[in-house]
């Protein structure tokens, strides 16, 4: 087994057991002792997990450091999953066959991908795991821009303004945002910032697809005002306010019903629920790019 892979097995085990021993790590990965611990230095170094006497110990995802300020990837799909996969269904359905889009490095934008496999399309996306759903499962042409891949946040940024997406144009450009107010759409990190802006430069039409809780959060950052924006997804718990907003600055909104009625979302406002099963962020099938020492 090669290392990322035998390494990503390992946090795996830990995930589910919370602490094991080098025998059962040996047994379990069928490798040495000496590889098994130099492969529990190699993740307690990147904080991945906490070394003990003997073994190893899971630790959890929020004392993690990540290299960007914003939410994680695997944290945020979990959240309003029910209205964040009816918003991409929808949005899935205003692509033409042939047609050329963007679609930037969200969780519902990610979403979008279980429901292009059948459209030949040309997509430009910033996310490394969307790119990968998409090679294995759709017709579609794929490009991906090239810079550094932010691994928690799954996303692929250039920090030059000459990189490959200047020479792409699409006629709609599908992204998912940290947040909507009446002064436009919110982001979280000036680094996304930067990359989004160059996307939403090169496309006709703008599509946001948030979720309704999106209305109810501020970030210190502006990506782009309202009349940038032509159409907003969101699902039908959005207030009629926020409704009213959108459409006196002149954006279509489209209104979609969720999935399913998840009674732990309503209680929770936002708690993660689980996706198991459906978006499994740590199974060996989804793309595994390892840090380069």
């Amino acid at each position: 087994m090669v290392n990322h892979k035998r390494r990503k097995s390992l946090l795996k085990l830990l995930a589910e057991h919370q602490m094991v021993t080098v025998p059962q790590l040996v047994e379990w990965l069928n490798a040495s002792p000496a590889t098994v611990r130099r492969d529990i230095n190699w993740l307690a170094d990147r904080k991945l997990l906490a070394r003990t006497r003997g073994g190893a110990r899971n630790i959890e995802q929020k004392s993690r450091q990540h290299p960007l300020a914003s939410e994680t990837f695997d944290n945020n799909i979990q959240c309003f999953a029910s209205r964040k996969r009816a918003i991409a269904r929808y949005a899935a359905s205003m692509c033409s066959d042939d047609e050329t889009i963007i679609i930037n490095g969200g969780t519902t934008t990610f979403m979008m991908a279980e429901f292009l496999t059948e459209k030949p399309l040309e997509i430009l996306t910033n996310s490394f795991l969307m790119a990968e759903r998409l090679l294995v499962s759709s017709k579609s042409e794929v490009i991906v821009p090239g810079g550094t891949i932010y691994r928690e946040q799954n996303v692929i940024l250039s920090p030059f303004d000459n990189d490959i997406t200047q020479h792409h144009y699409a006629s709609k450009m599908f992204m998912s945002v940290y947040g909507l107010s009446l002064l436009g759409l919110m982001e979280a990190d000036p680094v996304l910032i930067q990359a989004e802006k160059r996307l939403i430069s090169q496309t006709e039409e703008l599509i946001v697809l948030a979720d309704s809780s999106k209305f109810a959060r501020r970030a210190g950052l502006i990506l782009c005002g309202l009349d940038r924006v032509s159409s907003v997804i969101t699902d039908t718990d959005v207030s009629d306010k926020a409704v009213q907003m959108l459409e006196q600055s002149g954006v279509k909104v489209i209104t979609v019903q969720p999935d399913q009625t998840d009674s732990y979302e309503s209680q929770h406002d936002g708690d993660a629920m689980s996706l198991e099963g459906q978006y499994d962020l740590n199974s060996p099938n989804m793309y595994y790019m390892e840090t380069l020492n």
